[in-house]
């Protein structure tokens, strides 16, 4: 591990130089002398690494590798995404209905008859494949997710995944893209993930791959391989197929009995409902969470706050996905998407994520997007939950075992996990965009320098 020399950095508001010696921050001061590498920062704000604390590692790689709807817009052009020439399995992300219209087996075959298709779900929770790749996958013992004649293959990712061999996906592209943007520690937040991922991660670490530190959840026992550590216990809610409270109260205690905490994903008012409700039996503890909050309304604060719960969020969201919310959400619940700023006034704590590869993997544009609150379009959408700057930035800088408490400090002692920006930290917070990102350290490492 060698060491480095930041030099002429902005650090709580004067200049100096950060000295980082095995992989910690060694010493903090002007002129400090040594004889090693050596990022002159021109002033620039030295800030802790941002946080993505809700993502999903390989899906997000394999997605990088798939045609993607996410900006296409109306029949015609998905159609013109999936007509690309090729033999093997097309994978595709990024589908909705209320862009794309309905799409079912028949339809697919119609739109891409010569090959396998599976295209996925905006949301995550659903596949649609054509016959070419049904006739493709062993259906005996299939599981209960499985329609055949719809074609539509509904949170059975494991299975899928298994019928099909998948390999682990290349990393290396996904942490490059998360080091550009100044990422230096992820939360994997996959209801999936077992024995086999963690493997997968945790090679990925020791092979220098991945250099972000990683959390990694799952629904079932996890025991830690390599450097990565065991997070919550993800309980997936479907507002289409809520389990009994006995049930979920059931799925608590078993995550306690694994000495672990809990995540709940919630993005309905029904699922936040319920999930509170099996809290407030079963107890909850620091570091247990709030996944998503798609829907909170404004009498559901004050519990969430009594339990003192985390709502990790995705404040890009109502940005990126605003415009369509406008179109299909109830207007008197628009305000109760994807809150931020009520819920940090009533003292709740609030971290910010990607989702991806269900979002944008560029915190700066939901930190954005937290700020302004409007839609691609420029609606505004609940005004009321804006941050400030500084607030919308310190989405990104709790720590992973806790993310929504204060934010991390550079300072002496401290894991030399740091964001360099081109600019002081007054004019960075003014106009936060990724380009501001000059270096990123990661253990004391360099994982990404745009050198002038």
């Amino acid at each position: 591990m060698t060491d480095l020399l930041i030099r002429n950095c902005e650090l709580g508001g004067r200049i100096v130089d950060i000295l980082i010696e095995g992989g910690r921050v060694a010493a903090i001061g002007p002129g400090i002398r040594a004889r090693c590498e050596t990022i002159d920062a021109r002033g620039g704000a030295v800030i802790p690494g941002l946080a993505d604390h809700h993502i999903h590692l390989l899906a997000a790689a394999a997605a990088r590798a798939s045609v993607n709807l996410d900006y296409a817009r109306g029949v015609d052009e998905m159609i013109a995404r999936l007509s690309v020439s090729g033999r093997g399995w097309l994978r595709v992300t990024g589908y909705h209905e209320h862009h794309h219209g309905p799409l079912d087996r028949a339809e697919l075959d119609r739109i891409a008859p010569g090959r396998p298709v599976r295209v996925q779900h905006q949301t995550g929770g659903l596949w649609i494949l054509n016959s070419v790749a049904i006739a493709q996958l062993d259906l005996a013992g299939a599981p209960a997710g499985v329609n055949v004649i719809s074609g539509h293959f509904a949170r059975v990712d494991d299975w899928v995944r298994e019928q099909l061999r998948d390999t682990v996906p290349d990393l290396k592209p996904i942490a490059h893209a998360l080091a550009a943007v100044g990422v230096t520690s992820v939360t994997d937040a996959s209801v999936t993930n077992d024995q086999r991922s963690m493997a997968a991660i945790a090679k990925a670490r020791a092979d220098r791959i991945l250099p972000q530190s990683v959390t990694m959840m799952s629904g079932g026992p996890l025991s830690t391989d390599g450097d990565i550590a065991v997070g919550p216990v993800k309980i997936l809610l479907d507002d289409h197929d809520l389990p009994p409270l006995d049930e979920l109260i059931d799925r608590f205690v078993s995550a306690r009995t694994w000495g672990r905490r809990i995540a709940v994903h919630c993005v309905t008012a029904a699922e936040l409902a319920l999930a509170l409700a099996a809290f407030a039996t079963v107890g909850s503890i620091s570091g247990d969470r709030i996944e998503h909050g798609g829907v909170i309304a404004i009498d559901a604060i004050p519990e969430i706050a009594r339990l003192g719960l985390t709502v990790v969020t995705q404040s890009a969201f109502p940005f990126e996905r605003g415009d369509r919310y406008l179109a299909t959400v109830d207007r008197r619940d628009i305000g109760d998407l994807y809150r931020c700023g009520t819920l940090k006034r009533a003292g709740v704590a609030v971290a910010g994520s990607s989702d991806a590869p269900y979002g944008t993997l560029d915190p700066w544009c939901a930190m954005r997007a937290a700020i302004d609150r409007r839609t691609a379009d420029g609606q505004s959408i609940g005004p009321e939950e804006a941050l400030a700057p500084r607030a919308a930035l310190a989405l990104y800088l709790g720590s992973q075992a806790n993310p929504g408490d204060a934010p991390r400090r550079v300072e002496l002692g401290a894991p030399a996990d740091i964001c360099l920006l081109h600019e002081p930290l007054d004019i960075a917070t003014a106009d936060l965009s990724h380009e501001l990102v000059a270096a990123t350290i990661i253990a004391g490492q360099i994982a990404h320098h745009a050198k002038a």
